[in-house]
């Protein structure tokens, strides 16, 4: 089979977009054939402005329902693909939403939310985030993992903190991601994940979302497609074919006053980082084009299941362990 009839055929997803939620994007998505993503929906927002977030994502789903899909159990995915539409799992970038109430965590399954990141590269009432001293997991930490397992969400550890996550890795009794890493093996950069990290994941049954984030990725702006699928090969030889896959974390359509929120503390506090010049990498610029990392991955020696695994069927095994259904 061919690159093209490949990517046609398999299940693509996109285990972290984080792009401007409007009509133009899902486009795009249909464009580069991609059956489902986790759309970001929270990042710095406290409870009430997470539901604000929810409800227009649900009328943007509405109002574009020609294209997409809400997404709240595996078989959703799988009815995307059978419809020519894109999935969107609504997830959490950080576990701030939840506030200090155990309760909020079904509430907001019961809104649709699948995947909650446990921090957002800094501290809050669960644990530490990956840009400041790390405290490890809290007592309430404990029970918002505990609570995430019941209810069937899946706990995400791509910004957080090396001895928060190893913690977390700990006390989950459902796999656990890094939705969308890159590994410092190959760059060194406090969002990397070392080799001893991205082993302890896969040991735990955990799963490995690598992205395509120009400033991560060891040729920076200046990568290509065939440096993603570097990385990728990287994590590959780390964790297996089976607990691997996609996490672009896609920025498209957002300005610089977004990534200045991003990449303050809070939205607004102190400076963590500073990303500078954004430029997807060359070959795979937007999510229209997806195909062109199928046919990257066959280009650089990876059989047609390694591939269907890494491009969406590993995502779509492993949330069907978390979320049950």
């Amino acid at each position: 089979m061919n690159a093209t009839d490949l990517h046609d055929d398999a299940i693509v997803i996109d285990g972290l977009v984080i792009a401007k939620w409007e009509r133009e994007l899902f486009e795009d998505m249909r464009k580069g054939g991609i059956t489902a993503a986790n759309c970001t929906v929270s990042v710095w927002e406290g409870f009430q402005n997470t539901v604000d977030n929810i409800v227009a994502m649900n009328a943007l789903l509405d109002e574009n329902s020609d294209l997409v899909l809400k997404v709240r159990k595996t078989e959703d995915i799988r009815r995307a693909k059978q419809a020519g539409k894109t999935g969107v799992m609504m997830g959490f970038q950080n576990a701030h939403a939840f506030e200090d109430q155990l309760g909020y965590v079904q509430i907001f399954k019961d809104l649709g939310v699948g995947v909650v990141q446990m921090c957002y590269n800094t501290q809050n009432l669960v644990g530490t985030g990956c840009y400041e001293r790390d405290g490890g997991l809290s007592g309430f930490g404990h029970e918002i993992v505990a609570e995430m397992n019941d209810v069937g969400m899946m706990c995400d550890l791509s910004h957080v903190g090396a001895h928060t996550s190893k913690e977390v890795i700990l006390a989950s009794k459902k796999p656990v991601c890094y939705s969308h890493c890159l590994p410092s093996g190959l760059k060194d950069h406090p969002r990397n994940k070392s080799d001893e990290e991205l082993k302890f994941i896969a040991d735990h049954g955990g799963f490995v979302g690598v992205t395509m984030f120009a400033p991560f990725l060891k040729n920076g702006i200046h990568s290509t497609v065939d440096d993603y699928v570097e990385a990728i090969a990287y994590i590959y030889n780390l964790v297996g074919e089976d607990q691997i896959g996609i996490g672009t974390d896609f920025t498209q359509g957002h300005g610089q006053s977004f990534f200045e929120w991003l990449t303050h503390d809070k939205g607004y506090a102190r400076r963590l980082t500073n990303f500078g010049e954004i430029i997807n990498p060359d070959g795979i610029r937007t999510l229209g084009d997806f195909p062109n990392l199928t046919e990257a991955l066959l280009r650089h020696g990876f059989t047609e299941p390694q591939v269907r695994k890494i491009m969406g069927e590993n995502w779509l095994r492993v949330l069907g362990d978390v979320w049950g259904e």
